[in-house]
């Protein structure tokens, strides 16, 4: 790759760190989409942003169906290719955005897999609470579910992040953006005695730090190490293809709505900047009242 197109990538995910506060996995992401994307630019001839077109772009999309990738990878990807030539226009490398002018492919919304509240009460009653791992993991999966989190917002709770005395979770969610959670009672009582009884057999000076959840070396826990303990408990229920740490959070709001939630309620528990990514869950609960019609009407 030319050495201008290298450095415009730097440039840009310098100013998504900098100015948007992505997170590290965030950054590699469009680091590594916006590297293929201006390879196959170059593989075409052009060697100058300003040299190009809606329709090369158009082109990329469609090699991108042609190659078999997901709906979900294609929308990544289409995301990454908007916020790079926002960024060059902003930084006047081009004088128009020809993003503008792709016809974008309608991608289909799948609806998320969420738990059952029976699945759920089944999978935190299995965990086994006589030993301090299981203190904690218990703990973890309740303030998953009680309040709606991704698995990086967990990872990085500190004390500091808990209001006792209003029963609130302050949670600093993407681009550093802060909320503000309710914590059910059930997560406010595990997570208390997780902190009283657990917390500090494993904390390890210059290692823990303030974060809440550690693993047994007295680090913070890593999503890798959320999933393993998660799925720890999934296998016996044979329930492992099914949970992983973003299943409570889909679950979490599924349950709010189909409990009768206003949606811009859950829209700011689950720290969504708009709403039409909160709207996906109005479709699954729909998909849920269907399910109960044909289920009990006698009629369906």
């Amino acid at each position: 790759m030319n050495f201008n197109f290298q450095k415009l990538i730097k440039g840009f995910i310098n100013y998504l760190n900098f100015e948007k506060g992505l997170s590290k996995n965030t950054l590699e992401a469009y680091e590594k989409d916006i590297f293929i994307y201006l390879t196959f630019v170059e593989e075409n001839s052009i060697i100058e942003v300003k040299q190009i077109s809606h329709h090369l772009i158009s082109d990329f999309l469609e090699q991108l169906y042609n190659l078999g990738l997901s709906d979900s990878t294609r929308l990544r990807y289409i995301s990454a290719i908007r916020s790079f030539h926002k960024y060059l226009l902003n930084s006047n490398k081009i004088n128009k955005d020809v993003t503008e002018k792709v016809d974008l492919p309608k991608l289909k919304k799948s609806l998320p897999e969420v738990l059952s509240i029976s699945e759920i009460n089944e999978y935190i009653d299995s965990i086994a609470t006589e030993s301090n791992a299981g203190i904690r993991d218990r703990a973890i999966v309740e303030m998953l579910y009680a309040c709606g989190l991704r698995v990086s917002e967990l990872c990085n709770l500190t004390q500091k992040n808990i209001i006792w005395d209003y029963q609130i979770l302050r949670v600093i969610g993407k681009g550093s953006k802060e909320r503000i959670v309710p914590i059910g009672n059930s997560a406010l009582n595990w997570l208390e005695k997780y902190l009283k009884e657990v917390r500090f057999k494993l904390s390890q000076l210059n290692l823990s730090e303030d974060y809440i959840f550690l693993n047994l070396k007295g680090r913070k826990l890593s999503r890798m190490g959320i999933w393993k303990i998660l799925q720890k408990y999934a296998i016996p229920l044979n329930m492992e293809s099914k949970i992983h740490p973003h299943i409570f959070r889909h679950s979490f709001a599924t349950h709010l709505l189909e409990g009768g939630a206003d949606l811009r309620a859950v829209q700011e528990m689950l720290g969504h900047a708009d709403i039409s990514t909160t709207q996906i869950y109005t479709h699954l609960d729909k998909e849920y009242i269907k399910e109960v019609h044909r289920k009990f009407h006698p009629k369906a």
